[in-house]
């Protein structure tokens, strides 16, 4: 497992380990650093703790979406695979 050492959400040397590549961690960070910056500005006097937790929900949201989205898609693949199923016929002569 590769460690890593970040300065995120106006925290110091946050540190985990994870077996997800520094170009993953890196996209991560990123994306949810400007989602925390955007709610900082949004959010005026709100806490570095609640800041997160609406952070953390926002995140959720986003990844429960796009599991709803991956299961979506793929009852329509597998829609799709059945219709070409029956327009083949058992026995190709």
């Amino acid at each position: 497992m590769q460690e890593y050492n970040l300065n995120a959400f106006d925290l110091v040397n946050v540190s985990f380990k994870t077996e997800a590549s520094g170009e993953r961690v890196q996209k991560a960070h990123e994306y949810a650093q400007s989602l925390y910056e955007e709610l900082k500005v949004h959010g005026g006097n709100l806490t570095r703790d609640r800041l997160l937790a609406i952070l953390l929900l926002g995140i959720t949201d986003d990844l429960l979406q796009q599991k709803d989205k991956a299961k979506n898609l793929n009852t329509f693949l597998i829609s799709l695979l059945k219709k070409i199923d029956d327009c083949i016929p058992d026995n190709p002569q």
